[in-house]
């Protein structure tokens, strides 16, 4: 797409190096810096994020404490009181049992997001991917969605716990359930009928044999008005780039600047990201 077809489609083009453009993505309405198509598009776009945030010269963890056994935070007019397991983190594979900077990063863009008009969640149908302790889930049901958390099996007992914590006995706007989901297999009916308004995830993206799973799931559970928000921590560009290069034959891909995420919840360790499909 030339600069002049970028305009005429009543997009912005930002910059002269790069010609980024800035567009809507879906139900979200920030410009988000659109992603271009191309063979060589998700290596420009590790590149450029990389030197632009330089991620390993960040405090990993700033928002969170991984060796205690409750993260408190408050969103939404409510103090959140999230449990851990610690103890947990030492079996392979498993990461949920703890939170991570892109989970707060991501709810709580969610909560500005939804404070400066750009996001409506009030009485939409949300899906949340990998929910591990829930926080994610959880600030969307307080401003308003109705929230399916999902983990794989073995992970539903510590989100159960803490959506009876934090969710069922408090003047909550939304609601929060929680049910297993595999990536790669068929979801339930109550994940894909209806479709879902949005889908989040924080810290998705860890593995090559993760992403072809969860890009799966993605497009089963991806309707024609479908909005995806993952957010996730900058640890290994090679995955990144294989998710994103993965992810542009079906899906639309926008990064969203940090300028609009919440001002006291940024990092140059995450990466946010709004995906719609084709």
């Amino acid at each position: 797409m030339t600069s002049d077809e970028v305009k005429s489609e009543g997009y912005e083009v930002v910059g002269e190096e790069e010609e980024a453009v800035m567009a809507n993505l879906g139900s979200y309405g920030g410009k988000v810096r659109l992603l271009a198509e191309g063979e060589e598009s998700a290596a420009e776009e590790i590149m450029l994020l990389w030197a632009i945030q330089q991620p390993t010269l960040s405090k990993p963890n700033a928002f969170v404490s991984q060796s205690s056994l409750n993260l408190r935070l408050d969103s939404c007019g409510h103090s959140l009181s999230i449990l851990q397991s610690p103890s947990s983190l030492s079996a392979p594979g498993v990461t949920g049992s703890v939170m991570w900077d892109s989970g707060v990063v991501l709810g709580k863009f969610l909560e500005h997001s939804v404070d400066s008009g750009r996001l409506v969640l009030q009485g939409k149908k949300i899906v949340e991917l990998g929910s591990g302790c829930g926080l994610v889930g959880f600030i969307a049901a307080l401003l308003g969605g109705q929230v399916i958390l999902t983990d794989l099996p073995d992970r539903l007992r510590l989100l159960r716990k803490n959506i009876e914590t934090n969710i069922k006995h408090v003047d909550v706007r939304g609601t929060a359930t929680a049910t297993e989901l595999i990536w790669g297999e068929d979801p339930d009916l109550e994940l894909t009928e209806p479709a879902p308004d949005y889908v989040l995830g924080s810290d998705v993206v860890y593995s090559e044999n993760a992403v072809v799973d969860l890009l799966v799931t993605l497009g089963q559970l991806s309707g024609t008005k479908t909005t995806i928000f993952l957010a996730g921590e900058l640890r290994n560009d090679a995955i990144l780039e294989y998710f994103i290069e993965a992810a542009m034959k079906n899906f639309e891909i926008g990064r969203v600047d940090q300028t609009l995420w919440h001002p006291d919840y940024r990092s140059n360790r995450v990466a946010l990201y709004v995906m719609v499909k084709k």
